[in-house]
């Protein structure tokens, strides 16, 4: 798609609309010769979202784009928004102008913006990323949109005018996510998308830089959750099946944990800890539909348990005055509070926040585990973190924190940095930008909406 604009710039241009000085909300656009792409299209963590916006109180539905754009939440650009989105906002519908956008994984942060933009414009995923969008639209609230959806293949390039990008899988938190090699006649850059060197499938990020550096690219824009002050031990999951391992070894009791619902890799090390120490892994319906429907999926997690199918894992009901279609298929095979409660010792539960008022009815000893296999709170003051330990103190449940990152340490961004090689860097899902400045390539800390020439 050509834009036929009265000037266009002769050589490759960056452009950042979020990702900048934030962790999450990457929206990266590449310029050359008329063909603009979109890297990425979801919302932030930043704080200045809660500012406005939380918990119930939340943009209205009729109106996503005109909510967002009263505090500056999403990008104010024309071209990319569809005229339902746009209903009522004081920025006007214009025809696409956009070629494409492509998305790195099916994190909300990345993806979850997807719903407003026009579905005239084509969007790019992994075949694995797809199926799990699917996945999540089905059993959550969550929509991506009608779309022109065009399925790569790893590593394959694709063309888009005057543009090539080639996606290449890294290993992340979440699977079948992509960093991308994006060649242009003038340059080529390397977008990483979100990705660690530690986790279970580390070798898809080592054939990732090394990709890279064959490309000698003239810029890196590498993403840095990590970045700056960090307390965390750097677990690899091996780490935290040790540790988990540990937990349940010294206890008789009824174990509780909780993880992010779409990191198969850690719910895999709960089914295997949960196995070595003689319990069964307990699941939410949510989770169960979740390993069903991507059971057999071609370059998914591998060994991944599926109840009904696997022995030693089984679907937790919670008592519900209506189901869901897709609940209520798994209603006949689900156990209940009463079943975990006789399990006791014999029981690992998967148990989110969002869910702990089953704990009235589980009732779990005093000195029971609760393993708590997500990041830290992001400060002393955090409300969930609050509210998470009122409920282990009431109970008496022990807290244990363990952890492997689906991001990179700043050791291992370092060391990311000095095997591609690139000229510049462009430090992004970060709120510290400046810890990449050391020796080596030129940083730059971008500024949102501002143009950067891929070769200054």
């Amino acid at each position: 798609m050509r834009l036929g604009r009265a000037a266009v710039p002769a050589f490759p241009t960056i452009e950042f609309l979020g990702g900048v000085r934030e962790i999450g909300g990457n929206k990266i656009v590449v310029e050359e010769g008329g063909d603009r792409v979109l890297f990425d299209f979801g919302p932030s963590f930043s704080p200045k979202v809660e500012e406005f916006y939380q918990d119930f109180l939340q943009p209205r539905s009729t109106s996503p784009i005109k909510d967002r754009l009263e505090f500056d939440l999403i990008p104010r650009v024309e071209g990319l928004y569809s005229e339902e989105a746009l209903a009522g906002a004081d920025l006007r519908y214009t025809a696409p102008r956009f070629s494409a956008v492509f998305i790195s994984h099916a994190h909300f942060d990345h993806a979850g913006y997807l719903s407003f933009v026009d579905p005239a414009i084509p969007v790019h995923v992994g075949a694995g990323t797809r199926r799990l969008m699917e996945a999540i639209e089905a059993s959550t609230t969550t929509g991506y949109g009608e779309h022109d959806w065009r399925i790569d293949a790893d590593g394959k390039a694709v063309r888009v005018g005057s543009l090539e990008v080639v996606p290449i899988p890294v290993d992340h938190s979440i699977p079948w996510a992509y960093g991308f090699v994006v060649r242009a006649p003038n340059g080529t850059l390397v977008y990483t998308g979100d990705f660690r060197r530690h986790g279970p499938r580390a070798a898809l990020t080592d054939a990732f830089v090394a990709r890279a550096a064959e490309e000698r690219p003239d810029a890196l824009l590498i993403e840095g959750t990590r970045a700056g002050p960090d307390r965390r031990r750097n677990y690899t999951e091996a780490g935290v099946r040790a540790e988990v391992d540990a937990v349940l070894a010294r206890s008789k009791e009824l174990a509780v944990a909780s993880s992010y619902p779409r990191d198969l890799d850690r719910l895999t090390t709960l089914f295997e800890a949960a196995q070595e120490s003689g319990r069964e892994l307990v699941v939410s319906m949510k989770t169960a539909h979740l390993l069903e429907t991507l059971a057999g999926t071609p370059d998914g997690p591998k060994g991944l348990p599926v109840p009904g199918t696997t022995p030693g894992i089984q679907v937790y009901a919670r008592p519900k005055k209506r189901y869901y279609k897709w609940e209520s298929a798994l209603l006949d095979r689900a156990v209940d509070a009463a079943w975990v409660q006789r399990r006791g010792g014999g029981a690992l539960l998967s148990l989110d926040l969002m869910n702990f008022q089953e704990l009235i009815d589980l009732r779990p000893p005093s000195g029971s585990p609760y393993i708590h296999s997500m990041s830290e709170p992001f400060s002393e003051d955090d409300l969930d973190a609050a509210v998470l330990q009122n409920w282990l103190d009431h109970f008496g449940l022990r807290y244990h924190q363990i952890h492997a990152s689906g991001h990179c340490s700043m050791t291992e961004l370092h060391e990311v940095i000095r095997s591609i090689g690139p000229k510049r860097v462009f430090p992004i899902h970060t709120e510290h930008p400046e810890a990449f400045v050391g020796p080596g390539p030129t940083v730059v800390a971008p500024e949102l909406g501002q143009v950067y020439p891929l070769r200054p």
